[in-house]
């Protein structure tokens, strides 16, 4: 039996701990939240705390918490044998205590209140520093997921970076395109059915060869005619920008 404790009561932590529910050889004997009000949706299936003196001990503790507070909260476990790891994909390694055993747990998934996930399908980039610890975050990670993935830091710095391409910016983008459609009294659902398409065509097509659109095609008619309908300069600040950026990437084989 592989015990773990979460540190964490926010999105990723809840996540991992559902995951963990389901597996056998695998038991969450805790979770530590500063707040105690925030443990009450662990405290019916684990022992929950708010204080580090009574963290028990564990193969595993698994951080998940905000960036800047991993540092500070990985030297209030150096007391302690099991592996320390957590799960940002921007933090390095090097930033846990250096008196404890290390290591990153990465999901690479965007995690939202309420909304279910699949972790099987979910990867999750690992590190360790010495082979026995790798072997047991893999354990771990195989248990719920299918994509188990060795990468170091540097890497996964970088994956992270294409991560908030991928996902923020493209969110926000869609959030952009509901302001278009509220100024002008349209249903943003109207969209729902193309993003989903544009989504799906990257299983089989690669992002270059799926590009579609008047920047593509460099229809500077209709260009022109989107910018002149923009009501808002950040509107037509951004559709400037990307529609330069579709433009130099396709711009040999226009």
């Amino acid at each position: 039996m592989i015990r773990i404790v979460i540190l964490g009561t926010g999105n990723v932590a809840k996540h991992l701990f559902d995951a963990f529910l389901t597996q056998k050889g695998i038991e969450t004997i805790q979770v530590y939240g500063r707040k105690r009000s925030s443990l009450i949706y662990f405290e019916e299936q684990t022992n929950v705390t708010s204080d580090f003196s009574k963290i028990k001990k564990a193969d595993l503790y698994i951080i998940a918490i905000s960036d800047e507070a991993i540092a500070k909260v990985s030297k209030q476990l150096a007391h302690l044998k099991g592996l320390i790891v957590h799960t940002s994909g921007s933090v390095p390694m090097t930033a846990l205590a250096s008196e404890t055993r290390r290591g990153v747990f990465y999901p690479l998934q965007t995690f939202s209140t309420n909304k279910k996930v699949h972790f099987r399908e979910i990867p999750i980039c690992l590190e360790a520093e010495n082979e026995l610890d790798y072997k047991l975050l893999n354990k771990v990670a195989s248990a719920i997921s299918d994509k188990a993935v060795r990468i170091d830091s540097d890497q996964r710095k970088s994956v992270h970076i294409a991560a908030v391409f991928a996902n923020n910016f493209t969110n926000h983008l869609y959030h952009t395109a509901q302001e278009v459609c509220n100024q002008n009294e349209i249903p943003f659902e109207l969209l729902v059915p193309l993003i989903k398409e544009t989504a799906a065509k990257i299983e089989y097509l690669s992002p270059f060869d799926a590009q579609t659109g008047p920047a593509r095609r460099n229809d500077t008619g209709t260009i022109e005619k989107h910018m002149a309908n923009l009501r808002s300069q950040n509107h037509k600040d951004l559709y400037s920008l990307l529609t330069k950026s579709i433009q130099s990437t396709y711009g040999k084989k226009l």
